[in-house]
C-alpha cells in the first residue's frame, strides 16, 4: 500500500487545537501552524478501516482492554520492530501518557521529592511534577558541535538525592536517541542510588537512518517502566489511549487500583484501542513511508536554512518530526522572534523557551512538502 503524504487535508473547522485555536497560544487566528506535535497525515487505511467498522456496528458501551488481542499488538510491534521479548502480563491501558507519568511519580516518591529530569523538557512535564508536589530537577543536556549529550557527573550528582529519573526516549524537543552505551550508564547510576527511571517512549517509532531506539526494558526490568502510545506515529491522539510496560507485579496493581478504583478510568476507549491494535498489526508499511517522507522533510528544512536563513542553525535530529532550530545567531530575544513570525510571517512556531531553551524554535515537520515550503518562506519573511 502506498500512501500519499503529498495530499493536504483541510483541518479546519473539526475543533482542532493546532489550526482551529491557534489564537489560545499565539494570539492571532490566521496563523500557518506548526506547533502541536500531532500529523498533518490521515491515519493508516488499517486503522481507519478498523475505526469505520467499530461505528458502524453502532453501540458504544463500556469495553475492557484487559486481553490477549490489546496486549499482544503491543508485544508483537516490539518484538517485530526493536527484536524486543515483553511478557503480555506488563501491558497497562492508560488513557495518555502523561496519566501514567503522573501517577507512576505518586507511587514512587513522596511530595518534596526530587524528580530529575533532561533539559530542554516536553513542556507538559513541568505542570505534572509541579501538580504531584515534586521538586523538579533540570539535568541540562550539553550541546556540543551540533549534538546533545549527557553529563553524567552531573547527572550522578543529582541522582544521589532523588527518587525519580523521568526520561524521554527518543528525546522530545532536541530529537535525541540515547544509545545502548548511555542507557546502560542511566540505569547502573538509577540502581546504584535507588532511583525509580520512568521511560516516556512516545516518539520511539520516528528514528532516521543512522540512529537505532532501544527499548529501557531489553535492558533492565528492575524498577524501569516504559510508557508509549500509537498516536503521535499514526496521528489518533484524539481517539485517546496509550499504555505502560510494568514488569513489576505489585506495581501493576497498584497502578490498577488507582485506574479503576480512584480515577474510574479502567473503561478503555473502545476506538482508540480498535485503532492501536489495527496500527500495530497492521500499520508497519505506513510506518516506513512515514519515515522516508519525514526524513526528505528533515532534509529540506536543513536546506532552505543552509541557503536562506544561515543565522538559524538547522540541528539534525536522530528522530521525532520536530525540528530543532538554533536562532541564538539572529541576536533576538523570544518576544522578538515570537513577535515578527506571527505579525510578518503569519506563522506559528513554537519558542524553544516554552522547553525551557530560550533562544530556540521547535518546528512540527510533519506535514506535507506543499505546506512545510510556504512555512519556511513565511519564516524568511519575519526573520530575514
Amino acid at each position: 500500500m502506498s500512501y500519499h503524504f503529498d495530499q493536504f487535508i483541510d483541518r479546519r473547522n473539526t475543533f482542532c487545537t493546532q489550526w482551529d485555536y491557534i489564537k489560545d497560544r499565539f494570539g492571532e487566528e490566521d496563523l500557518l501552524p506548526f506547533s502541536i506535535s500531532d500529523t498533518d497525515f490521515k491515519a493508516p487505511e488499517p486503522v481507519i478501516k478498523a475505526v469505520s467498522e467499530r461505528v458502524s456496528h453502532g453501540i458504544f458501551g463500556y469495553s475492557r482492554w484487559n486481553h490477549s488481542a490489546f496486549k499482544s499488538s503491543i508485544t508483537g510491534w516490539y518484538k517485530n520492530r526493536f527484536n524486543a521479548d515483553f511478557n503480555e502480563d506488563w501491558v497497562l491501558y492508560s488513557p495518555t501518557v502523561c496519566y501514567a507519568i503522573s501517577i507512576l511519580i505518586e507511587l514512587n516518591s513522596k511530595p518534596k521529592d526530587k524528580v530529575v529530569v533532561f533539559s530542554p523538557l516536553y513542556d507538559a512535564f513541568f505542570n505534572i511534577i509541579k501538580e504531584r508536589d515534586r521538586e523538579l530537577v533540570l539535568n541540562p543536556l550539553h550541546l556540543e558541535n551540533g549534538r546533545y549529550t549527557i553529563d553524567f557527573k552531573s547527572l550522578e550528582r543529582e541522582l544521589q538525592t532523588a527518587e525519580i529519573l523521568l526520561l524521554t526516549n527518543p528525546h522530545n524537543p532536541t530529537g535525541r536517541v540515547f544509545s545502548k552505551e548511555e542507557l546502560l550508564k542511566i540505569i547502573a547510576l538509577c540502581k546504584a542510588y535507588d532511583v525509580f527511571l520512568i521511560s516516556d517512549d512516545i516518539h520511539m517509532d520516528i528514528v532516521y537512518p543512522g540512529s537505532a531506539y532501544t527499548p529501557v526494558l531489553s535492558l533492565s526490568t528492575e524498577r524501569v517502566v516504559i510508557c508509549s502510545s500509537a498516536s503521535k506515529t499514526m496521528n489518533t491522539p484524539g481517539l485517546i489511549g496509550s499504555y505502560l510496560l510494568v514488569p513489576d507485579e505489585a506495581l501493576r496493581e497498584q497502578f490498577l487500583r488507582i485506574l479503576k478504583g480512584r480515577d474510574a478510568l479502567s473503561s478503555v476507549s473502545i476506538l482508540g484501542m480498535h485503532a492501536l491494535i489495527a496500527g500495530y498489526n497492521e500499520g508497519a508499511s505506513y510506518v516506513d513511508e512515514l519515515l522516508l517522507y519525514l526524513e526528505k522533510n528533515m532534509n529540506l528544512v536543513r536546506d532552505f536554512f543552509s541557503a536562506e536563513l544561515p543565522d538559524i542553525a538547522f540541528l539534525q535530529p536522530e528522530a521525532t518530526y520536530l525540528a530543532w532550530l538554533d536562532a541564538r545567531g539572529l541576536n533576538l530575544t523570544d518576544d522578538a522572534i515570537q513577535n515578527a513570525l506571527v505579525t510578518k510571517g503569519k506563522v506559528a512556531v513554537m519558542s524553544g523557551a516554552t522547553y525551557g531553551a530560550p533562544g530556540f524554535l521547535r518546528l512540527n515537520v510533519a506535514c506535507p512538502e506543499s505546506k512545510l515550503l510556504d512555512g519556511l518562506t513565511r519564516m524568511k519573511k519575519a526573520l530575514h
